[in-house]
C-alpha cells in the first residue's frame, strides 16, 4: 500500500457526495469500528453517508457509539423506468387498468403504432455515488446486499480497505495492508490525511473509542499474535485522543450473560482432540442455542479461549449451526508453518494466517465437521512429514 493510493482514496472521497459504507460479514469489532467511525468523519464533511448490512448486530457490540444509524437494507431507488421511442409516431392516449395485482396500461399511438422494439425497461440507477466497504475480503462477504444489487456494484466505484491476506482486490481503489492488526488501524491515518487536507479538525472520543475497538477486538485485547509494535503504538495515541478502552474492555470482555455461560459450558463439554495431528475442536447446534436459550453470536470467544487453555495443540476449529442450512466454521492456528486461512479458502472461505473461517450451505453439522476434520488431517500430515 502506497501513499498516492492514500491520496487518491481522499480525492475521491472528496468527490463524492453520497456515499455508502458497507462492513464485512459476519459483523465484529473491527468491520462495525472501522464503519461507524468513517461515517463520522464523513458527515463532519458534511457528506451523505448510510452504513448498511444484512447480518444481525452481535449483542456483544451494541454498546458502540451511533450503532443505531446501521441500516438493515440498501436505501435504493425503487424507481421502474419505461421508456418509448417516438420516431416514428406520438401518443395519443394513455389507459390505465389494474387487473387482479397487476398494472396494465395501453399507449395509443396518433399514427401508426407502437412495437415491442419500442419499448425499453429499466430500474433508476442508485444515488449513491461511491461505496466504501471495509474489512472485506470479496464482495460475496456482504451476502444479501450484494447478491441482490449486483449492478449497484458494477456501477458505482469502490474503495476496498482491509487487511485481510485473502482480500481480492475487488475495488477501484485497494487499501489494502496484510501487516495491520485490523481494519481500523488503517483508518486512523486515513482520517488524519483527512484533517489536513481538509485543514479540519475530524476526531473526536466517539471517533477514537471505534478505532480502538476494532483494534482491540481483532487482537484478542493484545494477546493475539496480529499484536505489532504499531497496533500499540496506535492504541495509544487513541486513548490520548479520548478512546473509552475501559468502556470496550468490559463491554467485550467483561461482561457475560448466563445464557451466554450456559453455552459455553455445552462447547466446553463436546470438546474432541486428536493427539497425533494436534487438533482441537468443538460444536454449537441450534439445539444447544435453543437448549440455552442464547444466541449463535455468544460463542464469540469461545474459540479463543479454546486456543488458550489448549497449549499442546497447534489448531483449533469451531462448528456452528446459524440457522437458514448455513454452517459456520472458526479455525485458529498456532504456529506460522500452519496457515489457517489456507484451510478456509479450500471451503470457499478467507481471513488471516491465524484466524480465518468459512461457510458452507446445505449441509449437516456431521458432514461439515467430517470434511473439516478430514482436510486439517491431511494437511497436518503432510506438514509434519516433512
Amino acid at each position: 500500500m502506497s501513499y498516492s493510493v492514500e491520496k487518491n482514496i481522499i480525492e475521491l472521497i472528496k468527490k463524492s457526495e453520497n456515499i455508502l459504507i458497507l462492513p464485512s460479514s459476519p459483523l465484529d469489532g473491527d468491520s462495525l469500528g472501522s464503519a461507524l467511525s468513517l461515517y463520522l468523519v464523513l458527515k463532519k464533511l458534511n457528506k451523505k453517508v448510510s452504513v448498511a448490512t444484512s447480518e444481525k448486530m452481535p449483542e456483544v457490540l451494541k454498546f458502540l457509539p451511533n450503532i443505531d444509524i446501521i441500516q438493515s437494507d440498501l436505501d435504493l431507488s425503487k424507481d421502474l423506468i419505461i421508456f418509448l421511442d417516438l420516431k416514428n409516431t406520438s401518443v395519443d392516449k394513455i389507459k390505465r387498468e389494474d387487473l387482479d395485482g397487476k398494472l396494465k396500461l395501453t399507449i395509443t399511438a396518433k399514427e401508426g403504432k407502437f412495437n415491442q422494439e419500442d419499448l425499453k425497461v429499466e430500474e433508476a440507477k442508485s444515488d449513491y455515488d461511491l461505496i466504501i466497504t471495509v474489512d472485506t475480503a470479496e464482495l460475496t462477504q456482504l451476502k444479501k446486499l450484494f447478491d441482490s444489487n449486483t449492478a449497484l456494484f458494477q456501477e458505482t466505484p469502490i474503495i476496498n480497505i482491509d487487511h485481510h491476506i485473502s482480500n481480492n482486490y475487488f475495488g477501484k481503489l485497494n487499501m489494502v495492508d496484510i501487516m495491520a492488526s485490523s481494519t481500523t488501524e488503517l483508518i486512523l491515518p486515513l482520517i488524519e490525511l483527512l484533517e489536513n487536507e481538509m485543514d479540519k479538525s475530524l476526531m473526536d472520543e466517539d471517533i477514537a473509542t471505534l478505532i480502538l475497538a476494532g483494534i482491540i477486538t481483532d487482537t484478542g485485547s493484545f494477546q493475539n499474535s496480529n499484536t505489532t509494535p504499531k497496533a500499540f503504538k496506535i492504541a495509544s495515541r487513541l486513548v490520548n485522543l479520548g478512546a473509552r478502552q475501559q468502556e470496550i474492555i468490559q463491554n467485550v470482555y467483561k461482561t457475560k450473560k448466563l445464557t451466554q455461560l450456559k453455552l459455553w459450558g455445552k462447547v466446553l463439554s463436546k470438546i474432541q482432540t486428536d493427539e497425533k495431528y494436534k487438533i482441537i475442536w468443538s460444536s454449537v447446534s441450534e439445539q444447544d442455542i435453543k437448549d440455552t436459550e442464547s444466541k449463535v453470536d455468544e460463542t464469540a470467544d469461545i474459540i479463543d479461549e479454546l486456543l488458550s487453555n489448549a497449549p499442546d495443540s497447534e489448531i483449533v476449529f469451531l462448528i456452528k449451526e446459524k440457522g437458514e442450512g448455513v454452517i459456520g466454521v472458526s479455525i485458529r492456528t498456532m504456529t506460522a508453518s500452519l496457515d489457517a486461512s489456507k484451510i478456509a479458502e479450500h471451503f470457499g472461505g478467507g481471513g488471516h494466517q491465524k484466524a480465518s473461517g468459512f461457510e458452507v450451505k446445505g449441509k449437516s453439522l456431521i458432514e461439515v465437521e467430517y470434511e473439516t476434520l478430514k482436510y486439517i488431517r491431511k494437511v497436518q500430515k503432510e506438514r509434519l512429514s516433512q
